[in-house]
């Protein structure tokens, strides 16, 4: 992996090199508003059009969702400014781009709502509209022929939809923080469920109406009779809420409830969609995206499973400004290459491009995982210590040892998150680690079921020296520490499918069948998946592993005070909790550690 330096430096953890442009070539845009396109069964789509105030025919990127439109109309962008992700007005379904930056630069941006939202009409299948707008757009008097698509989040998943329909004018795609590839496993990582559906439904314009509870289809209405036996969903008050309303409240989350598993038919489905797309695309997403997961988790599927012309793009750890800005520089490179048929250099470049948090700066790839890595262990010791130093055979290491422990109380009791803290003593040099990692983890606890909740920080830097003389037995007392990610998995999910799973990566089978309750007392091991991330660790800094159960919503009423930061649904029981770690039972941490130059270990 290497260091993107020289006229190539960029500071900025939202801005990837080279800062690519052209002149503005337009000065004004033509605007079309609420253009009602039909599809192929009479039913209307409602879209913006914005374009050169020009008489020549220009490529056309689409940018289509469920968010309302007119949120990302230039007025709306104009009239909020650009918000960072801390700020009170930062609103995330503006995500559409910039479209007086992209019109400027020669280009139309059309931008619409799915049928039943917004200004669209409702009735028949949606399951084609992405191809027939694309065609229409390409027929119109202003258009080329070239269309590629624009936008992020639910305006990128759009654009892997489009793609597999494989419509004859589309010619490239950018799909960043794109949607879930493989679903719920994406969404919810372990078999835990968090609460984001839920927590950013107030800005839907969805077409709905909310009546009387009814009837549910049989094996619904069992699920729906055992979710609402479920001691956890019943914690949570507003969860009960929209279970009591079967579906007629808040439907996403109503679905999520009664059926969050993964299933074999589901697996095959995407596996056989990654075939059918064969237009370019660059795809990514951010670090942040690791706590809501479905962006992180599905840009790395959708890229390892595609085999069309690909690349991807890791931002950094603060969510991307609203109204949608951010990196058009190279969105207008990728589009300058594939449809203006301008030699921008963009694909002369390795695939993978990242920012390196620690290191703040920008890296290259020749591939995700990174080649060049060394799956490093780092053992749970006694004394909540973590240490290369592996457990040594017909020593003390091979005896009992006491396990660690810890007790949670369930949110309905407690603020107080609890959980044990393994630390590396003072690194004697910088450690670069780039891809997922995992924690096998040799536990048990003393109710059916927790939520293994790990995370990982980066603590320094620390120049003590711990020994025995008074004042140096504990660690100093504020210590600059940073979250890097986390990883997730509910224990009675813990079983692995052993032909999918890599040493680096569990496959967990997730699904209704494969749950097996905790046998209360009894020593299990857990593969937890870390989600992937890239930071450099340097020299005198401390790698820390928290162990943790719970998490809790940070405002009242079941609401966070950011909305991209979602908590999940955790234990409802006061669980004992106990780690062990010796030769018999190694708990280790698995991370992805950069060499330079060295094969990639597995």
């Amino acid at each position: 992996m290497k260091k993107i330096i020289g006229s190539y430096h960029v500071a900025e953890s939202h801005t990837p090199p080279p800062c690519y442009d052209r002149p503005p070539a337009f000065d004004t845009l033509k605007q079309d508003r609420d253009v009602m396109v039909p599809m192929r069964d009479g039913v209307h789509l409602c879209v913006d059009i914005y374009r050169p105030d020009a008489p020549e025919k220009f490529p056309a990127l689409l940018a289509i969702a469920p968010h309302n439109k007119d949120l990302q109309a230039p007025e709306a962008a104009e009239a909020s400014g650009p918000q960072p992700a801390w700020s009170p007005l930062w609103l995330g379904a503006q995500e559409a781009g910039d479209t007086r930056f992209l019109v400027s630069r020669g280009y139309a941006h059309v931008i619409g709502n799915v049928r039943g939202v917004g200004k669209s009409e409702d009735g028949g299948s949606a399951a084609w509209d992405c191809y027939d707008l694309i065609e229409w757009i390409a027929g119109q008097p202003w258009c080329d022929g070239s269309i590629g698509m624009v936008g992020i989040s639910i305006f990128a998943g759009l654009q892997w939809q489009a793609a597999m329909q494989q419509p004859p004018h589309l010619k490239a795609i950018f799909p960043y923080d794109a949607h879930a590839a493989y679903g719920e496993r994406d969404r919810n990582p372990g078999g835990v469920i968090h609460v984001m559906g839920y927590l950013t439904s107030q800005l839907s314009v969805e077409h709905h109406t909310s009546g009387r509870p009814g009837p549910l289809p049989p094996e619904l209405e069992r699920r729906w009779q055992e979710a609402l036996k479920n001691p956890d969903y019943r914690m949570y008050g507003h969860l009960y809420n929209v279970l009591t309303q079967k579906g007629q409240h808040e439907p996403r989350t109503f679905k999520q409830l009664l059926d969050p598993y993964d299933n074999k038919a589901g697996v095959e489905r995407t596996e056989a969609n990654f075939k059918r797309i064969k237009v370019p695309a660059y795809t990514g997403a951010g670090w942040y995206a690791y706590t809501y997961k479905t962006h992180l988790q599905g840009c790395q599927h959708w890229y390892s499973g595609i085999k069309a012309p690909k690349k991807m793009l890791f931002t950094g750890p603060a969510h991307l400004e609203r109204p949608f800005n951010s990196f058009h520089s190279e969105i207008l490179r990728w589009y300058d290459y594939w449809l203006k048929g301008i030699d921008t250099g963009i694909m002369d470049e390795p695939p993978v491009k990242m920012w390196v948090m620690g290191a703040n700066a920008w890296y290259h790839a020749d591939d995700w995982p990174v080649p060049g890595i060394k799956w490093t262990p780092y053992y749970l010791h006694s004394w909540e210590r973590l240490r290369e130093e592996p457990f040594t055979p017909s020593s003390r290491d091979s005896g009992y040892e006491a396990p660690d422990a810890f007790v949670q109380m369930p949110a309905s009791q407690t603020r107080k998150v609890e959980g044990l803290r393994y630390m590396t003593d003072p690194l004697p040099e910088d450690i670069l680690i780039a891809g997922p990692g995992v924690l096998r983890l040799y536990a048990s606890i003393d109710q059916a079921d927790t939520n293994w909740i790990i995370v990982l920080k980066d603590v320094g830097p620390d120049g003590s020296v711990r020994t025995a003389r008074e004042g140096e037995t504990f660690l100093p007392s504020g210590l600059f520490e940073r979250e890097v990610t986390r990883g997730w998995l509910k224990a009675s999910l813990r079983a692995l499918d052993p032909e999918r799973s890599k040493p680096w990566k569990p496959w967990h089978l997730l699904t209704r069948e494969s749950r097996k309750p905790v046998v209360p007392g009894e020593i299990n091991e857990y593969a937890v998946e870390i989600l992937a991330t890239a930071n450099l660790f340097k020299k005198g800094h401390r790698i820390c592993l928290e162990i943790t159960s719970m998490d809790l919503p940070t405002g009242t009423a079941g609401f966070t005070n950011v909305e991209y930061i979602p908590y999940h649904v955790c234990s409802s029981q006061t669980t004992l909790h106990k780690i062990y770690h010796n030769e018999k039972y190694p708990s280790c941490l698995l991370l992805p550690v950069v060499l330079e130059d060295s094969p990639l270990d597995p």
